[in-house]
């Protein structure tokens, strides 16, 4: 399977989604002190780059 400039950022998406919901479930759950709002915080950036990848796909 040839991997496109598109596959890689369709596979980067779908990790940084994966990665920012897990930050913000460590911020949320795991974390009651200042710490789970830097987690949080992490996450909801995570959720934005993500955005910007799928907003790339077939523009790169």
């Amino acid at each position: 399977m040839a991997m496109n400039k598109n596959t890689v950022l369709a596979w980067a998406t779908w990790i940084m989604i994966f990665e920012g919901l897990t930050l913000i479930a460590l911020g949320a759950f795991r974390y009651d002190e200042i710490a789970g709002w830097g987690f949080a915080s992490v996450g909801i950036g995570f959720l934005a780059i993500a955005w910007v990848f799928n907003a790339l796909k077939g523009r790169v």
